[in-house]
């Protein structure tokens, strides 16, 4: 499994080993151990997982949990492609307004994991592009909050070769600026003692 930090604070990327023969492939999207070697902390205890299927050019997000309670995401793409976005809307975070992309797709099963308190959205970049989710908390209505995927200010790199399909959720969400004016974004430093209380620290090295 190798890993990589993405330019969000807390955030990063898995790629599994995939094994293929003529009877198909075998691959192991989430392995513990590489979690805890990378993250310092095993992964938190899964309370629901989630499955999407998507056409071409849909967007789903920025899509975040109030905090608290907060969520921490572990995200792959079982069929198909999608360009998964994190954004990191954590105010007073050393990385805050950031922006990383990876791309997920059924060739390499890369993985992204989401730290509590920041935004997510994904570009659906094939038909019947299916993600799958582990989250650490379950799903409450009105916790869910969105942003505006299109707002300038956030500069996603959403393809310009596909056609958008937004929800009509989305597509009234509010911008950053708004959402910060209104008090309605995950303050760094809490997020980070959730994450704790979630996924106590082990006595490993985390590599560089």
């Amino acid at each position: 499994m190798k890993v990589r930090k993405l330019a969000v604070e807390g955030a990063l990327e898995f790629t599994p080993r995939v094994f293929q023969d003529a009877r198909g492939l075998f691959v192991s999207p989430f392995q513990e151990e590489a979690f805890a070697a990378a993250a310092g902390r095993r992964l938190f205890p899964v309370a629901q997982t989630n499955h999407s299927r998507s056409s071409r050019g849909v967007v789903r997000g920025v899509h975040y949990t109030t905090t608290p309670p907060g969520t921490a995401k572990y995200v792959y793409c079982a069929r198909g492609a999608a360009l998964d976005i994190v954004v990191d809307i954590r105010v007073g975070s050393p990385t805050y307004g950031a922006v990383d992309a990876v791309l997920l797709d059924q060739a390499d099963f890369r993985c992204m994991y989401f730290p509590v308190g920041v935004g997510h959205a994904f570009v659906a970049l094939a038909d019947d592009t299916v993600m799958s989710y582990m989250l650490s908390g379950s799903y409450v209505a009105e916790q869910e909050l969105a942003l505006r995927a299109l707002d300038p200010a956030l500069g996603l790199p959403i393809p310009d070769d596909v056609e958008r399909l937004l929800s009509d959720r989305d597509r009234v969400a509010i911008t950053l600026a708004e959402a910060r004016a209104q008090g309605l974004l995950p303050r760094y430093e809490e997020c980070r003692r959730i994450e704790a209380a979630l996924m106590p620290p082990l006595d490993v090295a985390v590599p560089a």
